[in-house]
Order: structure tokens, then C-alpha cells, then sequence
């Protein structure tokens, strides 16, 4: 028998994780990404940038997710970034780089909170932002394409994190 939300035996668990989305507009994803959001536990979702739009279409993707995710607006996303460091969060940005490390590969630090940064749907995480990172993960590609849709990378990486912090 298939099992509901309300039947599984999930432990309910909140990571000391924040997702930061540097120009992701799609109502699509940003609905996708409240659903990744809740399903991992993450702390809080934040949208950075403008033309953000949170309606009808985002909620239906959303399946009422945004109710229940924590989650911010802000045009800014440096200064977004600045208040991360100053509370002591690791910025970890998701984007294939020269000097991007595989996720696979790397340890994250069990007593360090993290903001993940995610990049919009056609150009990815901005050269500034990229700067700001402490670190740059990207996933391996097997195959012939270069990328991954934004929703489907963080559903990737939160796994590959939340599994980490769990052990």
C-alpha cells in the first residue's frame, strides 16, 4: 500500500541548511523549490533578485509547500550573502566552474550552518556572487549535456548534504 504524508514514519527534521536563489523566476521551479525546500527540512528559502513571482502558477507547482517553508524576498542578493557570513553560515555555491570541487567529494562541517546558492535557469550563479562563496560545488554529468535544470541540481545537492548532516 502506498503511504501519504500523513502515514510515513519520516522523522520530521529541520537542517540547519538555507537555500539562496540567485535570479530563479520560473514559477515552475520556484514552486518545485518550495516542495524541494520542505522535503529536505531546510531552515529557509531565500529568492534574491527582481520580477520574483509567487502566484497562482508557482502554488500550484508548490502543492501548499510555501505555507509551510520559511522563506524571503530580497533584490540584493550580496547584501543577502554579507548577513549569511555574519552569522556564521559556510556559503557554498552550486554552478561547474574551473575551480569547482565535486560534491560527491566533498565533507561538509556538521557544526557549521550552510547557505547553498543556486543559480538562475539560463545563465546560473553570477560571476559576483561566485566571488563571494566560500566554496563552488558542482554535481559530476555522465552524459552529454553540461547542466541540470535548478530543481533537479538542489534536489541533488540537498540530498547529498542533508545525507552528510544525518550520519
Amino acid at each position: 500500500m502506498q503511504l501519504s504524508h500523513n502515514t510515513t514514519l519520516f522523522k520530521k527534521q529541520k537542517f540547519p541548511i538555507t537555500l539562496v536563489c540567485d535570479h530563479v523566476s520560473n514559477a515552475a521551479n520556484l514552486g518545485s523549490l518550495f516542495r524541494t525546500a520542505d522535503a529536505f527540512g531546510i531552515e529557509k528559502l531565500v529568492f534574491c533578485g527582481s520580477n520574483i513571482a509567487l502566484g497562482r502558477k508557482m502554488t500550484k507547482t508548490s502543492r501548499a509547500t510555501e505555507k509551510y517553508v520559511n522563506y524571503e524576498i530580497h533584490t540584493d542578493i550580496s547584501e543577502v550573502i554579507k548577513s549569511l557570513k555574519m552569522n556564521g553560515y559556510h556559503i557554498v555555491a552550486l554552478e561547474i566552474t574551473t575551480n569547482s570541487q565535486s560534491i560527491q567529494n566533498y565533507t561538509f562541517n556538521k557544526s557549521q550552518a550552510i547557505a547553498l546558492i543556486v543559480g538562475d535557469e539560463n545563465f546560473g550563479i553570477s560571476e559576483a556572487v561566485l566571488q563571494q562563496a566560500d566554496t563552488i560545488l558542482h554535481i559530476d554529468m555522465y552524459g552529454q549535456n553540461s547542466s541540470m535544470n535548478v530543481v533537479q541540481a538542489t534536489t541533488v545537492a540537498l540530498y547529498e548534504i542533508t545525507k552528510q548532516l544525518s550520519l
